[in-house]
């Protein structure tokens, strides 16, 4: 289909006048360059033609993987087309081969010669790319061409057909050529219009029962107040006009095309056609009809295209073309509907669904208009109805030329004067004009007497074989000349004759018709032949198969597309259409689509056509756009070194190459052209040599892809060609800007070609606003880079930059470079950055996902902006619009920064910087992935439970419900059962096994073995020798110590203790009684007491023997009992055993003095005072005070005494001479009990000066002692240097509590690196523990040191001399 609005006198190529020119001045010229001389006397020339350099290019050797000899091949083929009379048209392919083929094109099977038809055709080959031209096309220029191309290893032949439409009465073609008008503008008023159809309408999708507007805004130079141009809209080459599907607006700049009630019928090629005497324009697109929603699921889709044919007074013949979707089931057959104009009454016509889309309605008022409608049916249910046909009146068609009247819906027939008293004659021209098995169509003529009265018509029927005739309308006899007979009996065959009567009677039959054998003659057509799918846009492709064999009223082609896998199939079209070529619009970009094809005619619907080879849905490839931005690198004197920008359109398809031409410039007159290379260059830089040295030169680059080489480029500024001589590098090249985001992207570059006097040692690079003056530029890097990237950071967003690199040598800084398309600081919507993974099996993976491909669009995976070759370390994978990188076996090597690019798309493209630490982090998640741990909150222990029992456990931090345990002893597998009982809580992750009791064949290891998937774990827990003995017999007592407990029991035995009055209390602590539990008291087994009503909060039992004495010596016993058991508990109180039986005042003395606490120095007014406490202090105590082994003599200034139960020894303003060994020495009689208290040293001055200090400072592993020697109050201050991204968070502590700033601890962390602190005044209660605690998302780090406080030696002496 021509789509695209095209001029009727010129051909369309897209280009400017400028570029037109150019590119006719290097057709020309490569014109010229393709001829060549022949002969022996001439010099073979030593520049290879282009052409055939192009054997040996990069891009000629991936079509020709072997580069050897083999047969002409299509890289692309010529694709069909249709176009308006007067339009140009190309066609053009793509041949491989070798020898190289030779091409030739034919017109329906003749070779075309150019020169034969002067500008009718044009032929070029170039570079393997061959086209036909047909210029100002015609009617005659519909056909079928071939182009063959041919070597000596075989031929190749290739289609494509061109079909040239005329706009319906356009032209009169009865007109003598005189008449005609003229070819080209004509001014219309002394004007010639210019008209320009913009702001059109696309290829447009609806759905029956929608509403659907088309316009375009038209511009008329000059434009001329109230000028009126034709406008006109066709659909599929028929022009339209208003009606009530259709409305038509003007508005003077825009035409509208409203389709008020979509309709299948409405589907097709809508032209929108704007005319003035100087000429026309059109513009056209696809306009695409679906299916409404049936009411029933799976019902067919309406039919459609409903016409009346054949109307007569007693039946009329009704058309229509049969749905693309038939629904879940094939369609039965279909109901035909009528309504009387002017009512709203529809009545069905046939009981039963007919297959065949004709058919006769019978039944009718004579003169009465209709309106007709049609349904599908199949087993799920019935269709929508068709649109309605046009009305129709049921009457002769010559009747109808005499009617009159005004339209009322119903019309009245005139006739002539009847004759009176005449028979008429015989029928004349008998023949059966349809047959199907459903009915037969008779017509013949009347007689030919004229001025007969009304004739009216009787039909007959008779058996082949018989005579015997039957009249089939016997009631009422026919009016018209046409009759259609039903209830046939199918398959056998028939004879028919006509008898005409009127009121004088019946006259003789007509001739009978030959036998009529009942059944369908039209056959449904046979199947498509082969589908051939080609890309087109990136939403269609056009599909072209070859036509039904032998098909008779073929009606057109249902065309249905697939995506591959899914089996599901969907129509493309849902109007047949005749042509064997359509464009399926509205596929998915990138998709793989199958195509399958079925004729159809009024017998039904064809087999479906073989499917055709997927093809996956993107634009078809085109030579590129011409390259921009040539700039010279280096110059010597005999060569120039250029680079290039890629061209902003790149055809579809990867550059394979570039073609450098020059021509030298003399007076400002530039010469001709010459090749520069013969073959393709991949990189974006080429060297020109062969040049004369001061002489002036430009330069122009084409790019090749597959589809072949695009236009040459402007030519370059004009260059001398002088040798530079700089001792500074010249300028980097080939900029590129990726990884663009709000506030950073990263710029790359290549280094000069020229490089100065000395070797480049690093670059600058240089960045402003797009908008802003040259004076704004200013430098990213102070420190020169040594690679050839840069991540530029900290810019605004939404703000638009230029960049641009400078490299620099020892003789100084170089020529910038060109400076980069201008590129805004913005991340674009679904950008995704690379994540790193590890996966279960421990396999480090860079990941990237792009949102935005295209389907010719692949990813390009680089480590240090270098693309990935070598795949021994890193593999790639990718599918669909992820890629990752596998790092085969990771290691120091592969540390750096890996970057993805996706190719074909707005610049998505990441990185990921892989450092050391990370490197060394992945590897240890990676070893945790491939051998991974359960981890274990507490390992495998034992405990001893209520009645001995003995329980082994341990806790996991984390299972899944598909965990599992494995219970071991002494490597055997144990199972539940009697002795072993286990229990797996999943949700808190203990695991237990118990045990009623040991036995000595339990001493062993046990083992509780985790399995969850991969992840394992074990713990185990030795229980051998004495700790299992240990185990066991605690496990046997407190097992028995549970069946005592079952009974009133003695929690705690029997003991005594002594009263401060002297007095012995035996006493025991009992549980588990109650009302009726009694306690026993024996001495030597008599009783002594008895407690027959216990209390139940009574716990303790006690036996009182005031002023104990010798005769009190005994065993004492106390028994519990109840109906439950009883308890017995005994203590033996006799001389031997108790010594305060012989010596009951030396055992209080004694005790007394044992109660007396350590001696103590404490600071006083007066000086220094030495004390100690007893718990009860009387007479009979006898205390002395030593000093170094000697009694002291009190005197006024040392002095002794008791305050309650406090004895003290005071110094009064001491001296040094006091320092040394004191003593209080307590005498009971026997023996005595002497403490010691060393006054001297740290003593002596924690008691005189208790407030001086010294600092003691540690952190981390470090240890420093520091001995300040300072007047009160001095400072401390701790700085630590700290570093991390991010920024970390700092916490003091101290004694393991956060401390807070304030007056006295002054807390600082200055431009994220310093941590400081400050004590502003230290004292004593700043000793202890302190900490500082780092830690970002990345981790934590802490380091503790310690203060303490103190005074030194020599300071206190200081002060101690200046206090006295």
């Amino acid at each position: 289909f021509c789509s695209a609005d095209t001029d009727s006198q010129e051909f369309a190529t897209g280009l400017s006048d400028t570029e037109e020119a150019r590119v006719r001045d290097t057709a020309a010229y490569m014109a010229h360059r393709d001829l060549f001389t022949s002969g022996l006397e001439m010099e073979r020339s030593e520049v290879i033609s282009r052409k055939e350099a192009m054997r040996e290019s990069e891009h000629f050797k991936r079509m020709n993987e072997d580069s050897l000899m083999h047969a002409p091949e299509f890289v692309i083929k010529p694709r069909s087309h249709t176009v308006w009379e007067k339009q140009c048209v190309r066609l053009h392919c793509t041949v491989s081969g070798w020898p190289d083929p030779r091409v030739i094109w034919y017109k329906n099977n003749v070779a075309i010669d150019p020169l034969a038809n002067p500008g009718k055709f044009k032929l070029e080959s170039r570079y393997n790319v061959h086209s036909l031209e047909i210029n100002k096309c015609d009617f005659d220029d519909t056909a079928q061409y071939r182009v063959s191309a041919m070597n000596s290893q075989g031929e190749q032949s290739a289609i494509a057909s061109v079909v040239v439409k005329r706009f319906k009465g356009e032209i009169d073609e009865t007109l003598p050529l005189s008449s005609l008008p003229p070819v080209g503008p004509v001014s219309e008023y002394g004007i010639t219009f210019q008209i320009h159809i913009v702001d059109t309408f696309g290829v447009s999708f609806g759905r029956e029962g929608e509403t659907m507007s088309l316009g375009c805004t038209v511009i008329i130079y000059p434009a001329l107040h109230r000028y009126q141009p034709e406008v006109q809209w066709y659909r599929d080459d028929v022009l339209l006009s208003p009606s009530k599907w259709t409305h038509m607006h003007w508005s003077g700049d825009r035409a509208t095309l409203t389709l008020t009630h979509l309709n299948k019928e409405d589907e097709g090629l809508y032209t929108l056609r704007v005319a003035t005497k100087s000429g026309y324009e059109t513009y056209s697109a696809y306009v695409f009809v679906k299916d409404a929603d049936a009411e029933v699921e799976g019902a067919p889709g309406a039919p459609l295209d409903v016409r009346c044919l054949d109307a007569n007074k007693d039946y009329i013949i009704v058309t229509w073309k049969q749905p693309a979707v038939e629904g879940g089931n094939a369609i039965l057959g279909y109901f035909v509907d009528r309504c009387e104009v002017g009512t709203t009454h529809w009545v069905q016509c046939n009981d039963t669904p007919v297959k065949f889309a004709r058919f006769p309605v019978t039944g009718l008022v004579e003169g009465r208009s209709y309106i007709f409608r049609v349904r599908a049916v199949n087993k799920t249910g019935i269709s929508h109805p068709s649109r309605v046909s046009e009305p129709v009146a049921a009457m002769d068609p010559a009747d109808r030329a005499r009617t009159s009247a005004p339209w009322t819906g119903q019309i009245i027939v005139t006739e002539e004067e009847p004759a009176e008293g005449i028979v008429p004659g015989r029928p004349r021209e008998l023949q059966v004009t349809e047959a199907t098995k459903n009915y037969v169509v008779l017509s013949w003529k009347p007689p030919g007497e004229k001025g007969l009265e009304g004739v009216m018509y009787y039909v007959e029927k008779c058996v082949s074989g018989t005579d015997t005739w039957q009249r089939v309308n016997t009631e009422i006899p026919v009016k018209s000349p046409r009759f259609a007979l039903f209830d046939l009996a199918e398959g056998k065959s028939y004879l028919f004759r006509v008898r005409c009567c009127n009121s004088a009677g019946v006259g003789e039959p007509s001739e009978a018709t030959e036998a009529i054998t009942v059944g369908d003659k039209l056959d449904i057509p046979l199947a498509p032949g082969k589908v051939i799918p080609t890309r087109n846009t990136d939403t269609s492709v056009v599909v072209s198969w070859e036509a039904s064999k032998d098909v008779k009223d073929l009606v057109g082609y249902y065309i249905e597309c697939s995506i591959v896998g899914s089996d599901v199939w969907e129509p493309c079209n849902n109007k047949p259409v005749r042509a064997t070529r359509f464009i399926c619009h509205g596929l998915i970009t990138g998709e793989q689509y199958v195509f399958r094809v079925r004729a159809v005619n009024a017998a039904g619907l064809s087999p479906f056509s073989p499917i055709s080879e997927p093809v996956e849905v993107k634009a078809a490839i085109a030579s590129p756009a011409p390259p921009y931005g040539i700039t010279v690198l280096e110059c010597v004197r005999d060569a120039m070194v250029l680079s290039w920008k890629q061209p902003t359109f790149i055809g579809g398809a990867d550059i394979t190459g570039y073609f450098v031409d020059y021509r030298e410039v003399v007076d400002g007159v530039p010469g001709k052209w010459h090749e520069a290379n013969v073959k393709a260059v991949s990189e974006r830089a080429y060297r020109v040599s062969e040049l004369l040295e001061n002489r002036k030169y430009q330069f122009q680059v084409r790019a090749a892809n597959m589809a072949g080489v695009g236009i040459p480029s402007m030519p370059s500024n004009t260059f001398l060609c002088e040798e530079w001589t700089i001792a500074v590098p010249g300028p980097p090249h080939d900029l590129q800007v990726l990884e663009v985001r709000s506030d950073s992207l990263v710029l790359l570059w290549k280094p000069p070609v020229y490089q100065g006097r000395d070797p480049v040692n690093g670059f600058y690079v240089d960045i402003k606003e797009g908008d802003a003056p040259e004076e704004a530029w200013r430098g990213v890097n102070t420190k020169t880079a040594e690679k050839t990237y840069l991540k530029v950071k900290d810019l605004k967003e939404g703000q638009t930059y230029v960049l641009r690199v400078r490299a620099q040598n020892k003789a100084g800084v170089g020529k910038t470079s060109d400076v980069t398309e201008p590129v805004v600081a913005l991340t674009k919507p679904g950008t995704k950055e690379i994540v790193v993974e590890v996966d279960d099996d421990g396999v480090i993976s860079l990941n990237f996902e792009c949102s935005n491909l295209t389907p010719d669009s692949k990813f390009v995976w680089s480590k240090d902006y270098k693309e990935i070759t070598d795949s021994s370390r890193l593999t790639v994978e990718t599918k669909g619009n992820k890629s990752k990188t596998v790092f085969n076996s990771p290691g120091e090597e592969d540390v750096g920064v890996y970057s993805c690019l996706v190719t074909h798309t707005d610049g998505a493209s990441s990185s990921y910087t892989l450092s050391e630490e990370e490197l060394k982090r992945l590897l240890e998640v990676s070893h945790d992935h491939k051998f991974p741990i359960i981890p274990l909150k507490s390992d495998l222990a034992v405990e001893l439970q209520e009645k001995g029992r003995v329980r082994f456990w341990l806790q996991a931090a984390q299972m899944s419900a598909n965990g599992k345990v494995d219970y071991v002893f002494n490597d055997n597998v144990l199972s539940q059962g009697d002795k072993y009982k286990m229990n797996f809580d999943k949700n808190t992750g203990v695991i237990e096994m118990f045990m009623e009791s040991l036995t000595p064949q339990d001493e062993g290891t046990y083992t509780f073995q985790l399995n969850d998937g991969k992840a394992t774990n074990q713990s185990s827990l030795v229980l051998i020798g004495d700790v299992f003995k240990q185990l066991q017999k605690e496990s046997e007592f407190q097992r028995k110590e549970w069946f005592r407990k079952q009974g009133p029991h003695f929690i705690e035995g029997l003991s005594w203790e002594v009263t401060p009055d002297c007095c012995v209390i035996l006493k025991c602590k009992v549980g588990n009684i109650k009302k009726d539990t009694s306690a026993l008291w024996h001495k030597d087994g008599h009783q002594i007491k008895a407690d027959e009503h216990l209390g139940f909060t009574e716990g303790v039992l006690k036996l009182e023997i005031a002023q104990i004495s010798r005769k009190d010596a005994g065993v004492y016993e106390v028994v519990l009992k109840d109906e439950r058991g009883k308890d017995t508990s005994t203590l033996n109180l006799t001389d031997q055993e108790t010594p305060i039986l012989m010596h009951p005042n030396d055992h209080f003395l004694k005790r007394n003095s044992n109660s007396s606490t350590p001696l103590k120095i404490t600071s006083t007014d007066e000086g220094i005072r030495l004390y100690t406490f007893v718990s009860i202090y009387n007479d009979l105590l006898q205390v002395t005070w030593h000093y170094k082994d000697s009694a002291i003599s009190f005197s006024d200034r040392i002095k002794s005494g008791v305050v309650g139960e406090q004895l003290w020894l005071q110094i009064t303003e001491p001296t040094e001479k006091d320092m040394g060994k004191y003593a209080i020495e307590f005498y009971d009689g026997k023996g005595g009990l002497r403490r010691t208290v060393e006054l001297s040293g740290q003593a002596f001055d924690d008691a005189f000066w208790p407030r001086l200090r010294l600092f003691y400072a540690g952190l981390n592993e470090a240890r420093f002692l520091v001995h300040l020697y300072i007047s009160l109050p001095q400072a401390l201050n701790l700085t630590c240097n700290i570093s991390g991204n991010p920024v970390p968070e700092v916490t003091w502590l101290k004694n393991d509590r956060e401390i807070t700033s304030d007056e006295h601890c002054i807390l600082k962390f200055e431009s994220g690196k310093f941590a400081s602190f400050t004590i502003t005044g230290v004292n004593t209660s700043d000793s202890g523990k302190y900490s500082i605690l780092v830690k970002n998302k990345f981790g934590t780090e802490s380091g503790d040191f310690t203060v303490s406080v103190f005074i030194p030696e020599s300071e206190k002496k200081m002060l101690l001399l200046e206090a006295l």
